[in-house]
């Protein structure tokens, strides 16, 4: 028997609605959900990809004895030198779990955000589709394609676009009134002078902090579009390190807890040079690859939960599908 579950979309920070399909009990497929307030219907190729990781879920293991493992390391090992580490990745009542954890055994906590950082006040979607005049940065169409919609509607309203983007060629390009591809900070240096109150700078990348600095020296709205679906989340609750403050505390760590983060992909440090790496994860990545110790934990369609997406509403979900499987604030009970 066919059934449609609706959900939320994992794949950034955007916050799509998305419907799942079952088959007999077994998710089978995604399927759009019209009436969605964000995407309207519409999923680009990575959220219809979504349900990639549980159709490549872990295998069922005797987790309470990876669980006893984790324990011995946890209390033979110095409490200065582990680190924890969560991501966008986890929903909000997961976060302030992991921070509970991490704080009350005096844990180190990593936070990564692609070294962008939180705002109280952002442009909305609807602010996008109605700007008069946008500059991106970063190639938005592509990564961020329900975002990128929205910047399409407001060409087609008559919106003058600049764009930021490293490749020579790309999607977002293609619509760009002008592009820029030496640097986010002569991007804006040269169009600081176009950019006033009816301007929307709209980014998912910047080169470093200085840019930052630059962009809230603009004096228009801003909207920061994050690779993961609750980071935005993770901010109001921790504070994120730039990448420089992530190699010096991995420098220093000896056991690393990772929650369901590819800590591994995003950053370019030697993991070798630490001692123990545990991952609580619910399908293969390069971080599993490299962990002594893998404890497969649900994923996001076998739990439920809450996301702040991009321009900070928070969005539940519940759980499409049953499962057996542990969630993390399961695991860090039984961690407790």
């Amino acid at each position: 028997m066919l059934e449609i579950k609706h959900t939320l979309c994992p794949s950034c920070s955007v916050g799509c609605g998305i419907n799942v399909v079952l088959n007999d009990g077994e998710i089978v497929g995604t399927f759009p959900y019209k009436r969605h307030p964000v995407n309207a219907g519409k999923n680009c190729l990575n959220g219809r990809n979504s349900i990639d990781c549980y159709l490549n879920k872990f295998e069922d293991v005797d987790v309470e004895v990876l669980i006893g493992d984790v324990k011995k390391e946890l209390q033979s090992a110095d409490a200065s030198n582990v680190t924890v580490i969560c991501s966008g990745n986890n929903t909000i009542e997961e976060i302030e779990a992991i921070k509970n954890f991490a704080e009350s055994n005096g844990f180190n906590i990593g936070f990564y955000a692609d070294n962008l950082k939180n705002y109280d006040e952002v442009a909305s979607y609807d602010d996008v589709e109605n700007a008069e005049k946008l500059f991106v940065i970063g190639d938005l169409l592509y990564e961020n394609p329900l975002i990128g919609r929205r910047i399409v509607h407001a060409k087609q309203n008559g919106a003058k676009i600049s764009a930021f983007v490293k490749a020579e060629s790309s999607v977002t390009s293609n619509i760009a009134d002008e592009c820029f591809n030496a640097s986010v900070g002569e991007f804006l240096d040269a169009c600081k002078d176009s950019i006033d109150e009816s301007s929307i700078v709209i980014f998912n990348q910047i080169d470093d902090a200085d840019d930052l600095t630059k962009i809230e020296a603009l004096g228009c709205k801003i909207l920061p579009v994050f690779s993961k679906s609750n980071t935005k989340g993770a901010l109001n609750i921790l504070d994120a390190k730039s990448k420089d403050e992530m190699f010096d505390l991995l420098d220093n760590t000896k056991v690393l807890l990772v929650f369901n983060d590819d800590i591994a992909d995003e950053l370019e440090f030697d993991f070798s040079k630490i001692s123990k790496i545990i991952s609580f994860a619910p399908c293969a990545s390069k971080t599993t690859e490299i962990s002594d110790i893998v404890i497969p934990i649900k994923t996001w369609l076998e739990k439920d939960g809450s996301f702040v997406n991009a321009m900070g509403e928070t969005q539940t979900f519940n759980a499409a599908i049953e499962s057996d499987v542990l969630s993390e604030i399961e695991v860090i009970d039984k961690l407790n």
